[in-house]
């Protein structure tokens, strides 16, 4: 595991059973760069990518 995964790994552990909306996450993800802006851009970026993977609809 990359360090930069540990929060990756703390979300799968403390979350990964619970079943959540988009528009959920799209809503943390706001507040988020409300709170950290000088994360909108990658941010931004991992929206746009979740939004396009058409394998998720698979």
């Amino acid at each position: 595991m990359y360090f930069t995964d540990r929060g990756i790994e703390e979300l799968a552990q403390r979350r990964g059973e619970e079943d959540i909306s988009i528009a959920l996450l799209a809503e943390r993800l706001r507040e988020f760069v409300d709170l950290n802006p000088e994360f909108e851009v990658p941010i931004e970026r991992l929206a746009t990518w979740l939004a396009r993977d058409d394998d998720l609809d698979d």
